[in-house]
């Protein structure tokens, strides 16, 4: 099992957003986007029994044939999730599934329209093309219930300003490592959000300078 110090971090916050977000008395069906180690599927899983949770990740890779050190932490991804699904005995945690942001959601593992009342997205967007941003907004468009939320986290600019520097500094090194990241602007965001049927109901600042942002499904489109 992976353990990835900023998920350990910020999980406990994520939660408390989730609590006062999303019905905890009723079940509901929720898919994590980018759900990487999996230590946030499983400790969500655990605090909201009522959930079920369909973790998914962008790495294919289910068997290492190289050791540990010569192989990039992407290739470990999908058994780390196996791994925390095994260890926990979670009945809440679907398998994990191959799903690429960027895709229609015809290809998001058979998931089917309307049917999720929560898609949660932690530190995808500032780390991948556009091109996974703007298939995550037309996905969860498609894919949430009336009502439903998308919750994403992570670091973003505000009205074209990025603050504090620390957050300019990661911003740049982002931009050095593959010109498609870095940190996106929640203007931008917000109307890629209200092309699919989606609002911007709330943000909410969190440590280490992120925010949660929470859209909610207007309509069935």
């Amino acid at each position: 099992m992976l353990s990835a110090a900023a998920a350990e971090r910020n999980k406990e916050p994520i939660l408390a957003v989730l609590r006062d977000s999303v019905h905890t008395g009723r079940p509901l069906l929720a898919l994590e986007i980018s759900s990487g180690t999996g230590q946030h599927v499983t400790h969500f899983a655990q605090a909201l029994p009522n959930i079920t949770w369909q973790p998914s990740e962008y790495d294919r890779q289910s068997i290492v044939r190289m050791m540990a050190w010569r192989v990039p932490i992407m290739s470990f991804v999908s058994i780390s999730i196996e791994a925390y699904r095994a260890r926990y005995r979670l009945n809440n945690v679907k398998p994990a599934i191959h799903l690429d942001a960027s895709l229609p959601y015809q290809y998001w593992g058979g998931i089917q329209p309307e049917s999720l009342d929560l898609v949660l997205n932690i530190n995808m967007i500032h780390i991948s093309p556009l091109a996974c941003t703007e298939g995550l907004f037309r996905g969860a468009g498609v894919m949430l219930k009336s009502q439903g939320l998308l919750l994403t986290y992570g670091p973003y600019a505000v009205n074209g300003q990025i603050v504090p520097q620390s957050n300019v500094d990661f911003d740049y090194s982002l931009r050095q490592r593959n010109p498609e990241w870095g940190l996106r602007d929640i203007s931008l965001l917000n109307s890629l959000a209200q092309s699919n049927g989606l609002y911007l109901e709330r943000i909410v600042d969190m440590p280490a300078n992120n925010k949660c942002l929470l859209f909610r499904k207007e309509s069935l489109v």
